[in-house]
């Protein structure tokens, strides 16, 4: 196998900068009906069209349809850190956050739909600037390498290595990566302008709602408000409630739906466990909240299930101060921070089907206590799955572990309390944004100290990734010939 050629990265690279230039130029018409500054989206547009017009001279000589597994990982990781790091040019052009390890903490929150925050006072932000970050939601949310594939399809990359690399787009609905692209894009669109149609119609007037929408269907978790979700009426919340459960059923289903295909449907084992977590999980906490606090049924069942959802889908909205539950709750909302929702969707964290395997093995392990002899084998939609994506399962899930656990004593290490190391990690890997103790949803991240906010958002860009495909840069084997 022959080893990377840079001007491949280099040339795709320069596709993802003209996107984001682009991206930086929808922020213009906000500017201007709020009657707000244009110029850090024009110069950060201008830089990074800049930039990309470099590397596509640079690179414009490169075949990218013989473009090789090493360099789809390649282009993959770099692209999401280049990514990220452009993004964070309207945050400092603009002064709202002029420290790079923040505005770049910003936009790794972003970009990674993961929803936490240096930002103390969010209500005090222009219009524009609020757009471009909930924006950073929407375009991650879909996934960056989606809309080079879209948008520009000349690329013509036709393995699938850059979706393979890519956490919401692992479940294929028709072969061709085009036909992919743009069946995934139709159904987020679709959940998004529905969505706004319906917080509309409440108290949000439609910026508001906009921005609502692109945190909820890229279960992101951004907000307009301090105080999150609970400055907005009940009605807005089981909206939201409602939509955070669709962003977290995976767009290959709802492909299914309209094919009316519901014979696939019926045997998706991950949907339906997904759906048996949310009840039991937002029964166990209404139950907490009802047993232990005074609150009504309504208010516990409303609360109980808005954040149940929003932590398991990761988008890390918050109707309520949940530091303020029981014990038993807290440890309800940290053992959920492990959770995440379908393959295929915009979640991120462990996944539903990591959770079936997990689950399947356990069932194996006790019925071969039982039965020696006996043969059982692990099956997920009533297919048979082969050892190896069997140990690739289980190795994802200790790996992310194992990172969970050495991130929490790097943090642990430089003075931050257990309680609240151990939730900013968990949250950052898993892309959930708030945790609890100093990280809890009506707290920020602004504490953190530079090498600690830069560790948490490589945690956020890693997670994204679905860790492998950043650790595999590291192997001695990706290197050789």
């Amino acid at each position: 196998m022959k080893l990377i050629n840079p001007m491949v990265i280099i040339r795709i690279l320069s596709t993802i900068l003209f996107i984001e230039s682009i991206c930086f130029l929808v922020c213009l018409p906000v500017a201007h009906i709020y009657n707000e500054s244009a110029y850090p989206f024009i110069w950060s547009s201008l830089i990074t069209i800049f930039f990309s017009v470099v590397f596509y001279i640079a690179g414009k000589d490169v075949n990218l349809e013989k473009i090789s597994r090493r360099e789809g990982f390649m282009a993959v990781s770099v692209g999401w850190f280049l990514f990220t790091g452009v993004g964070a040019l309207p945050y400092i052009l603009s002064g709202t956050i002029p420290s790079f390890a923040d505005a770049f903490f910003e936009s790794s929150s972003g970009f990674t739909t993961t929803g936490a925050t240096i930002l103390k006072d969010i209500e005090v932000l222009p219009h524009s600037v609020l757009f471009w970050r909930s924006l950073t939601h929407w375009i991650g949310g879909l996934g960056i390498v989606l809309l080079v594939i879209i948008i520009l399809p000349s690329l013509k990359i036709t393995a699938q290595y850059l979706l393979f690399s890519e956490s919401s787009l692992k479940e294929k609905i028709h072969p061709k990566t085009k036909a992919v692209g743009m069946r995934l894009l139709y159904i987020y669109l679709g959940l998004t302008i529905t969505e706004i149609l319906f917080l509309w119609a409440g108290e949000m007037d439609l910026f508001e709602s906009i921005i609502h929408t692109f945190g909820t269907v890229a279960t992101g978790g951004f907000s307009t408000k301090n105080a999150g979700i609970s400055a907005y009426s009940p009605y807005s919340q089981y909206v939201i409630s409602i939509f955070m459960f669709l962003s977290g059923v995976s767009f290959v289903i709802y492909y299914y739906l309209i094919k009316f295909d519901f014979k696939k449907i019926r045997k998706n084992d991950e949907l339906w466990f997904y759906c048996i977590a949310i009840l039991v999980a937002g029964t166990i906490a209404t139950s907490i909240l009802m047993i232990k606090t005074a609150k009504p049924l309504e208010t516990a069942f409303r609360e109980g299930f808005f954040q149940t959802i929003s932590i398991i889908t990761t988008t890390g909205y918050a109707s309520t101060d949940f530091l303020m539950w029981p014990a038993p709750g807290l440890f309800l909302i940290f053992i959920l921070l492990f959770a995440g929702a379908c393959t295929g969707s915009t979640t991120s964290s462990i996944k539903m089907a990591r959770h079936v395997f997990v689950v399947k093995n356990l069932r194996n392990v006790f019925v071969r206590l039982i039965h020696p002899d006996a043969v059982a084998q692990i099956k997920v939609n009533d297919k048979s799955v082969p050892d190896n994506v069997n140990i690739s399962t289980i190795s994802y899930i200790i790996l992310y572990l194992v990172i969970f656990l050495t991130g929490t004593i790097v943090l642990i290490a430089t003075g931050t309390d257990p309680v609240t190391g151990a939730s900013a990690v968990a949250s950052s890997l898993g892309n959930v944004g708030p945790g609890l103790g100093g990280v809890g949803p009506m707290f920020n991240y602004s504490g953190f100290s530079v090498f600690i906010k830069l560790f948490l958002s490589v945690l956020m860009i890693i997670g994204r990734l679905e860790i492998f495909s950043v650790f595999i840069l590291f192997a001695k084997s990706f290197w050789k010939i």
